[in-house]
């Protein structure tokens, strides 16, 4: 009886502590940046930062744009931090018009597929991030594209593995995860590097398995 008196006052006074991996979806969802959406993980975005610093990329390429809050926040930080460019990638102008003022962003609109590889020469640290369809196929495709761009010691980043602990593997044929596993077969240049997937505890992350370290 005393315990659930306890269990009572607790709520009441509001010092529960709930929360899972479907509760942090739906407020992944709700983020923004500058006002902009940019939707993702809280785990992700202080990992990104970290990362950024560590590798100094002088070139960034983000493929799925969205409506650019992501872009916005890796953009603001290489201004702060003082180095890099950013290439980020769409199918369609949905971008909020302030990306397009930004110095260090430039914005591609006829998809990934359609990137010039050529846009990339005469930079010589390349970071990629692949958050596009998500669709496995398309993933693997992206990795295999851009996976050559990336310097070592620096990082081929794959978004959005959780649908699979999220229940939607099979809406996207497998998804992020497979595509990393096949990719890595035929990349032993790749490493899945733990010290960020395990963070904040095994693959707390929305990038699960997802941060590739180019080793050669």
């Amino acid at each position: 009886m005393f315990g659930l008196k306890s269990r009572r006052k607790k709520a009441l006074i509001g010092d529960e502590v709930s929360f899972d991996i479907d509760s942090i979806c739906k407020g992944h969802h709700k983020v923004t940046y500058k006002g902009v959406k940019a939707i993702r993980s809280p785990f992700d975005y202080l990992i990104y930062q970290m990362i950024l610093w560590e590798v100094k990329p002088d070139l960034v390429i983000e493929i799925g744009t969205n409506t650019g809050g992501g872009a916005l926040y890796l953009a603001d930080l290489m201004e702060t931090f003082g180095f890099g460019q950013l290439h980020s990638i769409d199918i369609i102008k949905q971008s909020d018009p302030s990306l397009e003022r930004h110095p260090r962003i430039k914005l591609f609109y006829e998809g990934w597929e359609k990137y010039d590889i050529d846009e990339a020469r005469g930079f010589s640290k390349i970071l990629v991030i692949e958050d596009a369809s998500h669709v496995y196929e398309d993933t693997l495709n992206a990795l295999n594209k851009f996976s050559e761009l990336v310097s070592s010691g620096s990082y081929l980043i794959v978004e959005d593995g959780i649908i699979n602990e999220l229940g939607m593997e099979k809406e996207y044929r497998g998804g992020p995860l497979k595509a990393i596993r096949e990719f890595l077969t035929n990349h032993p240049d790749y490493i899945v590097d733990r010290k960020w997937c395990d963070f904040f505890g095994i693959n707390a992350t929305f990038n699960v398995n997802g941060f590739l370290k180019r080793v050669d």
